[in-house]
């Protein structure tokens, strides 16, 4: 049996994602501790865009996209106790951080990167490298929840310590600043969201944002989060940006704060400011990349607790995955954009 894969083919400079024809591994062709997954819903994350455009110079040639998407068990590997077939599904992002400490070797296991992602019909992971996901969520919406809104939960919630009613500073409305503004929100903390666009802010204050701040009208944005936390700043900064967000997101924390950092939306290149106020202020920095497999766990008993619903842009169908690409490059979306196989 074969199935469809949308595959990463280099194109010069960049990658072209290709749809391929793949073989199914039969039953006996299971690895003994691993299980085959019908992949139903992928979601895509920045970390693609960076992959199809080369933007780091990452070698991906022949590489299935995605670290993230949902589906059932249609076979188990004959060692493979605690699934069964028909359990519904997301896989991890690492494959084998399974929790604390993080460890470099976990890099090579990373789905969509160093290993095929799950931008493909089938699928065979490790027993370890899935979770159970909430009841209440369809496939498309459990597809969003192991990178953007595990590291949303990891930054917070593992790493952050998040206590109820400290302010929150969310930069955007991307997938891990949207499952942000919702989890502190449902956790009672107060969260400023920053965007471009005023639609955008609307529906920000819609899922719960206390105020929000558009950067175009203000471009030193850090300015008018002190005026609204009272001279004071945040407790903490979900801080996607990277070096063109930094400057204003130090100016921005509180004393003894907290910044999560996160993402390079603007780049890889050093900040262009000093890093004084960090020591000045005391602020805690932790660099996060998505979380482990424990978090995983703990993070989606939670969103069963709190039906905490995935905000999701636009849905593609399999056959227009490139354009789902092109739609996450084009910052367009609020949420999380998501390929329905």
């Amino acid at each position: 049996m074969t199935s469809q894969s949308w595959v990463y083919r280099s194109n010069q400079s960049t990658y072209d994602v290709q749809l391929e024809s793949r073989s199914v591994p039969s039953e006996s062709e299971i690895p003994a501790d691993s299980v085959l997954v019908r992949v139903r819903a992928v979601s895509l994350n920045y970390r693609d865009v960076i992959a199809w455009r080369n933007l780091a110079g990452r070698q991906v040639d022949g590489r299935v996209p995605a670290s993230d998407g949902a589906g059932e068990i249609v076979a188990v590997g004959k060692n493979v106790r605690d699934w069964m077939v028909g359990d519904r599904v997301a896989g991890c992002f690492f494959q084998k951080w399974q929790s604390e400490p993080f460890e470099m070797s976990y890099h090579k296991t990373d789905l969509g990167g160093s290993v095929d992602g799950m931008l493909q019909e089938h699928i065979c992971l490790p027993s370890t490298g899935i979770v159970r996901i909430p009841s209440y969520m369809d496939f498309a919406q459990a597809s969003t929840l192991p990178c953007a809104a595990l590291t949303a939960w990891y930054a917070l919630v593992a790493r952050g310590s998040l206590q109820k009613e400290q302010t929150v500073l969310c930069i955007g409305t991307g997938g891990v600043s949207v499952f942000a503004l919702q989890i502190a929100t449902a956790l009672g903390a107060r969260v400023i969201v920053t965007s471009s666009d005023h639609q955008k802010e609307e529906r920000a204050m819609q899922l719960g944002a206390w105020k929000t701040v558009n950067y175009v009208d203000s471009p030193n944005w850090s300015e008018e989060i002190i005026r609204i936390t009272n001279g004071r700043g945040v407790d903490h900064v979900v801080e996607v940006g990277g070096p063109g967000t930094l400057e204003q997101s130090m100016k921005a924390v509180a004393p003894s704060g907290h910044i999560a950092l996160i993402g390079v939306l603007t780049g890889f290149g050093a900040p262009t400011t000093s890093l004084f106020p960090l020591l000045a202020k005391n602020v805690r920095v932790n660099g996060i990349y998505v979380g482990p497999r424990d978090e995983f766990v703990r993070m989606n008993d939670f969103l069963e607790s709190n039906k905490l619903q995935p905000v999701i842009d636009k849905v593609f169908c399999m056959k227009d995955a490139p354009l789902a690409f092109e739609y996450l490059h084009s910052g367009k979306h609020f949420g999380k954009v998501v390929i329905s196989l």
